[in-house]
Parts: C-alpha cells; sequence; structure tokens
C-alpha cells in the first residue's frame, strides 16, 4: 500500500508538470489579449465595446506565434540557468571530496547504499539551518546545504537532511517546484510590462487626453453614444487590467496547488534510506524557525527542508508544521520526539531569554537507535514503509 501511494505521488509530480506547463501558455495569452484591448483603447478611444473585445481577438491570433515563442525561449533559459540564477541568489558553490568529506562522504553512502545516481553538491554560507534540491534532469540535479547545517548537526542528523532531499529528487518534486517557479516568474514579468507600458504610454501619454476629448465631444450627443464611445473604452480597461491581475494572482498561487504531503513522504522517505527515524526528528527539532536566509527569494524558500515563511493561519504556508512532520514519524515510523533542542546561539542572549533547563549543543545526546529498523525490541507502534527482516 505504501509503494502503492509513493508511485502514485511520483506519476501525480509528472503529470501536475505537465498540467502546470500547460498552464503557462494559457496564462501568456490572457496577458497579451489583455495587452491587446489596451493597446486598442490607446490607438482609438471612441468605439464599441464589441470593436475592443473583436480587435483584441484578431490581434491575439497575429502575436499567438511570438507569444508561444516567447513563453518557450523562457522555459529554455529557465532549463538550462535556473541552477546559476538559484546559485547567485543563494551564493551556494560546488564542493568536493576533499572541500568537505564529512558530508561528501555521507551523501556518498546514502546514493550506493540505495543504487541512486549521486547529485552535485553544493554549501552556502549562511548561519541558518536548512537545505534544499534543485535540478530539472539527472545532470542537473543538485543538493545545497549551509554552513550552519554541518556546523549544528550531527552526523546522523545531516544524513538524515540529505536523505530528505534526495527523496524529493527521486519523487519529481524538484522538477515540479521549479516549474512552479519558471510560471510565477515568467507570468508575474509580463503583467509588470503591461501595467508598466499601460501607467506610462495610456495614461501619460494619450489615454488621459484622448478619453477626456472623447467625453468632452460626446457631452453633445445622446446617452447612447456616450456609453458607446468612451465608456466603452473605460469598460475595456477595467477588464484588461482585471485580467491580469487575475494571470498574476493565479501564477502566484499556482504553488498552492502543489500538495503539502510532499513534504511529509520526504521524510518517511529519508527514514526509509537512513533507517532512523529519531535523527530526522530531531534533525527537525533543531532546524524548526532557524532556517530563513537572508536575502533568499520567497521561490526559494519553498525548495527547502524548512520555511519558516508561513501565510496567513498556514493558509498560503508551504510546508507543514514541524510539529505535525515529526508527530506522523513519532506514529508511523516509530521515532521518539525529543524535548525541542536549544541550540547554543539561542542561549547566548541571557537569561531572560533561557529556557527553565536549557541544553546546549555540547549537552545534546546522539540520537538513540530505535523503530522499527533498529536492534531494539519492537514496540506497539508499527511502521508502514516496511518491517526489518
Amino acid at each position: 500500500m505504501a509503494a502503492y501511494g509513493l508511485y502514485t505521488h511520483i506519476a501525480s509530480n509528472k503529470f501536475r508538470s505537465m498540467l502546470l506547463l500547460a498552464g503557462l501558455f494559457v496564462l501568456i495569452y490572457v496577458l497579451v489579449y489583455a495587452g491587446a484591448l489596451i493597446a486598442e483603447v490607446v490607438i482609438n478611444s471612441d468605439v464599441s465595446v464589441d470593436y475592443y473585445l473583436v480587435a483584441a481577438s484578431r490581434d491575439l491570433v497575429k502575436a499567438f506565434p511570438y507569444a508561444t515563442g516567447a513563453a518557450v525561449l523562457w522555459i529554455v533559459i529557465a532549463y538550462f540557468f535556473h541552477q546559476s540564477i538559484v546559485d547567485a541568489v543563494t551564493g551556494g558553490e560546488d564542493v568536493t571530496r576533499q572541500q568537505q568529506p564529512r558530508l561528501y562522504n555521507l551523501l556518498e553512502n546514502l546514493c550506493i547504499s540505495r543504487g541512486i545516481p549521486m547529485p552535485k553538491l553544493k554549501v552556502m554560507d549562511s548561519p541558518a539551518l536548512n537545505a534544499f534540491a534543485t535540478g530539472l534532469n539527472q545532470r542537473q540535479y543538485a543538493v545545497t546545504v549551509t554552513t550552519g547545517l554541518l556546523k549544528a548537526l550531527n552526523d546522523p542528523e545531516i544524513e538524515a537532511v540529505l536523505g530528505h532531499e534526495l527523496t524529493h529528487i527521486r519523487n519529481g518534486d524538484v522538477q515540479m517546484m521549479v516549474i512552479a517557479v519558471i510560471i510565477a516568474g515568467v507570468v508575474g514579468f509580463f503583467a509588470e510590462l503591461f501595467f508598466r507600458m499601460f501607467t506610462n504610454f495610456g495614461w501619460s501619454s494619450g489615454g488621459g487626453s484622448s478619453w477626456s476629448s472623447s467625453s468632452s465631444s460626446s457631452s453633445s450627443s445622446s446617452d447612447s453614444d456616450r456609453k458607446g464611445s468612451g465608456g466603452g473604452a473605460i469598460v475595456v480597461v477595467i477588464v484588461a487590467v482585471m485580467l491580469i491581475a487575475l494571470a498574476w494572482l493565479l501564477s502566484q498561487l499556482v504553488r498552492l496547488a502543489l500538495s503539502r504531503s510532499r513534504e511529509l513522504l520526504a521524510d518517511a522517505g529519508s527514514v526509509e534510506l537512513t533507517k532512523n527515524p529519531d535523527a530526522m526528528i530531531s534533525a527537525l527539532r533543531k532546524i524548526e524557525n532557524r532556517g530563513e536566509l537572508p536575502g533568499a527569494t520567497s521561490a526559494v524558500m519553498e525548495l527547502c527542508i524548512d520555511n519558516p515563511r508561513e501565510g496567513f493561519a498556514d493558509l498560503f504556508a508551504t510546508h507543514p508544521s514541524v510539529d505535525s512532520r515529526v508527530q506522523a514519524l513519532v506514529k508511523y515510523a516509530g521515532g521518539r520526539d525529543p524535548v525541542r533542542l536549544a541550540l547554543s546561539s539561542d542561549t547566548d542572549d541571557g537569561p531572560a531569554d533561557r529556557p527553565e533547563h536549557p541544553a546546549s549543543a555540547d549537552e545534546i545526546p546522539p540520537p538513540v537507535p530505535s523503530g522499527p529498523w533498529s536492534d531494539d525490541p519492537p514496540r506497539a507502534a508499527r511502521s508502514p514503509w516496511g518491517r526489518r527482516s
């Protein structure tokens, strides 16, 4: 049953990726149509609404190949250069075994033990505790971790984090998230472009004067003529602005179509790889609310193992809470949840900020092997992912 759910999730991610790409083109065409409406109003501001709609449709047909080509070009650029863009934003750098032997060996051992092609390994200089995976194909896959994570976590916990990111790659979550970022980027770019064109050329140069002259000239005509001329232009402009705003809003909310269950499945996949649910729980507790990457965009934060930038009442949160993730690991993987671990960096601010019984990073005991894959006697809670043979 668990295998069925996992493979169904992978197939669903591939299907959603195709739908998201198709949605990208639809939103581009909506933006082009809205731009055509505004252009027709600027060119001729004293005709009926029907004329604007028909003329904008003709313009859309003419611009169809150009809009399609622009969307394809954007996808191609993102396909080949998205990793460079992410590295430029986060400062991630490739590392070798000689530079990071501890981290490199942990990732290599995980990949060898499960027959997984090893992705590129990157490290970014940041005190934050976070990690993320990127890439659209086997040659591009990369796992990036922060220096803060390497200092704060022990080897089993780092291995659990790496297993989490490897699971994202195996499940196809990375491709889907990158495609969602591409959609938000291209639609946001064109929406802002049309808004700037409208405000710079529509109102300041020709739009305002033409509409004012139209309204003054139509004052001497009948009410029906006014509704069919200047009033029609205003209605069409409002419709165009609403279309642009709708396309932008849909592009920003497209990430809500990406189920937050992907993080729970990645946690489960990490346990399946490492056979150590306690290490995954301990890592999540240490990372909790300490993963903010200064200067990183929201698109990058959505790729991370923990995203502290939660939406209103968690409605727009891209990750389930750490508590819910830990509870799932305790319930289904047989893990044990320690008290929220306090790092030494959190206990240096003074006695007022310290808990009653603070635990420094040196006092944190290594995770005790437990769960259905350990050598300890089995407990009542059994794991849905299998039993130690």
